[in-house]
């Protein structure tokens, strides 16, 4: 049995000889500095934490964590819980009350301490950047005269999209600047992996064309070359839902991928998969935008009877089994007959 050297009275566990009703009498358990400097980005609104990190967060969340952060204890004990309360706020100076409960050997103890959050503003790196029109590789689209916006706005969705996904995780990641150009849509992106990465993603996506082309842009200090990256992605003349001819017949083009093609044949309605090899091969017929619409005047078994949309005459076209038949369909012309566009 220990004995305290400041009580004398008998003690399990004593601490430089004191036990823990002494030790803690009196005794400041944490300390704050009198103030702590917070970064925010003045054109994101992101919080900076030490040298280089920045995370999106709520201004007043990132104060109290700011304070919160600072805490020292003392090395007899642990943390259990921290707790925080703005007592005084004034335009970018925040007081900040910290509560924090202890564990020192079993025993649960209590201190509070204050501390000023001053936030700074300035510019985080990646906005920097981008304020800076920085960009390390040009994503090239390039489409024919007859494609369609609408393509061209899902492209474009596709590829915002990537790098949002993609910046979660790398803050470095980023869209400089976006430019509608003739026949395409040029995009300035922040590193030259993330310009590969996307070319391969809409090559896949849309069995494109792609290129690369790189350019000396300068000398770094440390004697190495920097290059800047252009990657072109040349769009295919067809796209999903345009009818096309391959090897003599006509198909629907259901869709595209990095490995060929899926579609089904206008006549029979039998489905087939297309090589990337053979891709190339398929030519468009009538897209999909400039399919007319018929209405359906009735349906029987494998047929429909519908109203040519132009010269209004009434004509029989098959149709697939299960078939969804509503009030229009779609329909293709083939050397002067009508043919139902499942």
């Amino acid at each position: 049995m220990n004995f305290c050297v400041e009580c004398g009275e008998e003690a399990e566990q004593t601490i430089d000889g004191l036990c823990i009703e002494c030790f803690l009498d009196g005794r400041k358990l944490i300390s704050l500095p009198h103030h702590v400097d917070m970064k925010v980005c003045a054109n994101c609104g992101d919080i900076g934490h030490g040298e280089n990190a920045w995370a999106t967060k709520d201004l007043m969340q990132a104060v109290n964590d700011a304070a919160a952060d600072a805490v020292e204890v003392v090395k007899e004990a642990e943390v259990v819980s921290v707790g925080t309360v703005q007592i005084e706020q004034e335009p970018h100076t925040y007081v900040v009350m910290v509560d924090v409960v202890l564990d020192i050997k079993g025993v649960k103890a209590e201190d509070s301490a204050s501390t000023i959050v001053r936030v700074k503003n300035t510019v985080c790196k990646r906005c920097s950047r981008q304020l800076g029109n920085y960009y390390e590789s040009i994503l090239q689209i390039r489409a024919s005269k007859d494609t369609s916006q609408n393509i061209l706005r899902d492209v474009r969705n596709k590829v915002e999209g990537f790098v949002d996904s993609h910046s979660v995780t790398n803050r470095q990641l980023f869209i400089t600047k976006i430019e509608e150009v003739q026949g395409g849509i040029d995009f300035y992106l922040s590193s030259m992996a993330l310009g590969k990465a996307a070319a391969k993603e809409l090559a896949d996506a849309y069995c494109a064309e792609t290129k690369e082309a790189a350019k000396l842009i300068g000398i770094k200090e440390d004697g190495q070359e920097m290059f800047r990256v252009t990657y072109l992605v040349r769009l295919p003349d067809f796209h999903a839902g345009d009818v096309v001819m391959f090897e003599g017949r006509y198909f629907k083009l259901i869709r595209v991928s990095g490995s060929g093609a899926k579609v089904i044949d206008i006549m029979n309605f039998r489905e087939r998969a297309v090589k990337r090899s053979d891709v190339p091969s398929l030519k468009v017929h009538a897209r999909c935008e400039d399919l007319p619409e018929a209405v359906v005047v009735s349906r029987g078994g494998s047929e429909i009877q519908i109203l040519n949309p132009f010269n209004y005459s009434t004509a029989d076209l098959n149709i697939p089994p299960g078939a969804e038949i509503g009030d229009t369909v779609r329909v293709v012309e083939i050397d002067d007959a009508l043919y139902y566009v499942p």
